[in-house]
């Protein structure tokens, strides 16, 4: 029998975006923990929260559910505790993947606009604790994932596989909480991204102008340090936030729509759009989890230097990072 074409798709997709995925959050998290890319300590904190968040992504969502659990239907991983415990895990890493970029724009914005509030809250130990504080909060948001599924067959007393409970996704309580999700991770995030952006822009550039009207009538082609650091944050800040806004677009539209809450375990027609959008949506948010590190080799020069470096002789940077 002949497999639906988005399955032979997917079936190839996934691999190849965890082979790459895999390594390249991994280099993030270790180039960025060593603190030579010139970012200030804090943001460097929010940028490696990030990258791990995303690791954790190709981890559980992409290898462990759309992988293993495909490949090895009949594996540990089919036990209906455990199913139900990773489809947790996957809630939980997607949304502290949004939810960080949200607090690497809020840092931007604090450092820019609020320059008597930026001595308090542009610091490695607040940040710390507003990234422990947001993963708890998210874990704890993320537990009626744990009772919105159950079994699919009994097999010598043992639960296997995972099925949504139509009785939780029809009732008052869970269509209620799935809207909540769907506006604490999509609508409402994406809100602030673009509020915050826009302001530490406007900020920017209203310095900017100031700053050119100071210099008065310097020769043209004279560098200005300040003004370059101030181009490349605008860069940086509304790649890594327009990337994610950008492919979480299509999968927010096909969720509201379509209303299909789970494809690895979809036992409907394949050809249906409703699959195939949402499908796609996951897709884009995976690919989502692999970006930020073309954007910093991109926009950075220094993590460019570093992960050259890297590549060039991998393990004196593994070796330099065990040590630590």
């Amino acid at each position: 029998m002949v497999r639906p074409t988005m399955l032979q798709f997917t079936g190839i997709y996934y691999p190849f975006l965890a082979a790459f995925g895999v390594p390249a959050n991994l280099l993030t998290i270790m180039i960025l923990s060593r603190g030579n890319c010139g970012l200030s300590k804090c943001i460097s904190v929010y940028m490696v929260a990030m990258a791990t968040a995303d690791l954790l992504v190709m981890i559980f969502n992409v290898i462990v559910y759309h992988i293993c659990t495909y490949h090895f239907p009949h594996s540990f991983l089919s036990y209906t505790a455990v199913c139900k415990f990773i489809i947790y895990i996957n809630c939980t890493s997607l949304y502290m993947s949004v939810w960080f970029t949200v607090l690497f724009t809020v840092d931007r914005f604090v450092a820019v606009c609020c320059q008597k509030f930026k001595t308090k809250y542009c610091r490695v130990r607040t940040a710390a604790a507003v990234i422990t504080t947001l993963s708890v909060l998210i874990y704890f948001q993320s537990i009626p994932f744990l009772f919105a599924y159950k079994f699919e067959r009994i097999i010598n007393n043992i639960h296997w596989g995972c099925r949504p409970r139509s009785d939780f996704f029809t009732s008052p309580a869970g269509v209620g909480f799935s809207w909540m999700l769907s506006v604490l991770t999509t609508l409402f995030p994406f809100a602030l991204i673009l509020l915050f952006n826009c302001l530490t822009v406007r900020r920017i550039l209203v310095a900017s102008r100031a700053r050119r009207g100071l210099r008065g009538h310097s020769s043209e082609n004279q560098s200005d340090p300040e003004m370059e650091n101030r181009r490349k944050s605008i860069i940086l800040l509304f790649s890594v936030s327009g990337s994610v806004i950008a492919l979480w677009l299509t999968p927010l539209v096909s969720f509201l729509t379509s209303g299909l809450t789970n494809t690895a375990h979809y036992r409907g027609d394949y050809k249906a759009p409703a699959y195939i959008a949402t499908e796609t949506g996951y897709m884009l948010i995976y690919l989502s989890s692999c970006t930020n590190t073309c954007i910093y080799a991109a926009t950075q020069t220094k993590f460019r230097e570093e992960l050259k470096k890297v590549v060039k002789s991998p393990w004196t940077l593994i070796l330099i990072f065990v040590k630590k």
